[in-house]
């Protein structure tokens, strides 16, 4: 058999691997090893660290991707890698026809630098996919730090969680609780991403300690994300933690009688339906909460991101194609213009309007478009055998869970939000890598732990 012939990298990444002949010292030879202690300390710090603090480590993670890669021979791009080529893309066109550039600019950097981080985490994951289970440990450590912060609230003065009660909604009177964040939807948008990887590490992980320590983080998380009476972190949990229920279950019983392949998955999800109805029904504070959801503008919170709303799709429809360019720095210079009084905003409260209204319809476009490459690779994983299938299960739960509190909210482009996800998406990026990896080396997929 014909050995197969070396395939050029794409023009786009011939600089990748210039530096593949250089000695390079301690630091060269002990690259995975730095990117994983610095990466550690960057999900660890999430909701701990500055935000100079966690400016550094991101710029850390950049530059240390930055090295990697000249000493790395490129590869294929990829489906992900290309559909966020096209993401930054789209953000510098934007950039460079915003009516606000400077500030513009400022969004496309941080973007770039979120990137870098991206980057170096899928290269590590790719090259020793043992780290998903430690920067996974870094992670949860942080959360559980976090969430018990958050729960001894409860026990103390309340009188500085009585400030997110608003006096104007149905759910007046409602203590909600935000830890080391200072808001309590943001404890919500950064534990929400975090339960699915805990329940895999609980799955994955041997030994009772570890496992124990993954089971904590999880049960306190769950509390600590219900206490934020953060409705889109409801919703989101709710979705997330179904859908990776209804994944690990169909992979569980996915070589059972056919009659029981297609019952049993239905008779869960209609338990879990009575569930949720028993508990909204029976439990005050969760009745109360929910029921604002449908209290349209009767309710404070409903009313003021419907005008939001109103005036985004004004700037969307002033700069359908282009956007005001990224970042909330654009944003914060051009909404003003649009606004309706006294209802001053930061984002658009809406994912797929903050991405129409600084990138246009393409921005859009391309969002969608990685988000169902994302969950399409995740799925692809569903019978797969390797070091990286169930934690590329649970990061299709992440985005679930994420797409559908990114309907009302846009806590996603927060750091502490935003990182987690990327971590969930370099997973699933590696986890194909690697699996492309070992059938050309093998002929054959590699085997794993999660088989």
């Amino acid at each position: 058999m014909q050995p197969p012939v070396p395939i050029a990298p794409p023009l786009l990444l011939r600089w990748q691997g210039l530096l593949a002949a250089w000695e390079g010292g301690v630091l060269s030879r002990h690259l995975p090893l730095l990117a994983g202690w610095v990466l550690a300390a960057l999900l660890l710090g999430l909701p701990w660290v500055t935000r100079g603090g966690l400016s550094l480590l991101i710029a850390a993670a950049g530059l240390l991707w930055l090295l990697w890669a000249l000493r790395t021979p490129a590869g294929r791009i990829g489906a992900i890698n290309g559909w966020l080529l096209a993401v930054l893309a789209i953000a510098v066109l934007a950039t460079g026809f915003s009516p606000v550039p400077v500030a513009a600019f400022k969004g496309l950097l941080k973007l770039v630098s979120y990137l870098g981080v991206y980057a170096l985490m899928r290269q590590l994951l790719a090259t020793a996919p043992l780290w998903w289970d430690r920067l996974t440990a870094a992670l949860l450590a942080g959360e559980l730090l976090t969430s018990v912060i958050g729960i001894r609230q409860l026990f103390g003065d309340s009188s500085a969680l009585a400030r997110w009660s608003d006096n104007n909604s149905v759910a007046e009177g409602t203590v909600r609780i935000y830890s080391t964040l200072d808001n309590p939807n943001l404890l919500g948008g950064y534990l929400l991403p975090i339960l699915p990887l805990a329940v895999v590490a609980l799955l994955r992980w041997q030994g009772r300690p570890r496992q124990l320590f993954a089971l904590t983080s999880l049960i306190l998380g769950i509390v600590a994300l219900v206490l934020t009476y953060s409705r889109g972190a409801w919703m989101g949990m709710v979705a997330g933690l179904g859908s990776l229920a209804l994944l690990l279950l169909w992979r569980a019983i996915r070589n059972w009688p056919l009659f029981w392949r297609r019952t049993l998955p239905v008779l869960v999800l209609l338990g879990g339906a009575v569930l949720l109805v028993v508990l909204v029904t029976q439990v005050e504070p969760l009745r109360v909460r929910v029921m604002s959801l449908v209290a349209g503008r009767e309710d404070s919170s409903n009313n003021f991101r419907l005008n939001v709303w109103t005036s985004v799709l004004q700037m969307i429809e002033a700069r359908p194609w282009i956007g005001i360019g990224p970042g909330n720095s654009a944003f914060n210079l051009i909404y003003p213009l649009y606004q309706q009084p006294k209802f001053n905003a930061l984002s658009a409260y809406s994912i797929p309007l903050e991405l129409t209204v600084e990138a246009g319809i393409p921005g859009l476009l391309a969002g969608l478009g990685l988000l169902l490459c994302a969950v399409r690779t995740g799925l692809g994983q569903w019978r797969a055998s390797g070091p990286l299938v169930l934690p590329s299960l649970a990061a299709v739960a992440v985005f679930v869970g994420l797409a559908v509190q990114g309907l009302t909210d846009t806590i996603f482009f927060r750091p502490e939000v935003q990182l987690v996800a990327l971590f969930s998406l370099a997973t699933l990026a590696a986890s194909v890598q690697g699996a492309g990896a070992s059938v050309q080396k093998t002929g054959a997929p590699a085997a794993g732990h999660d088989g």
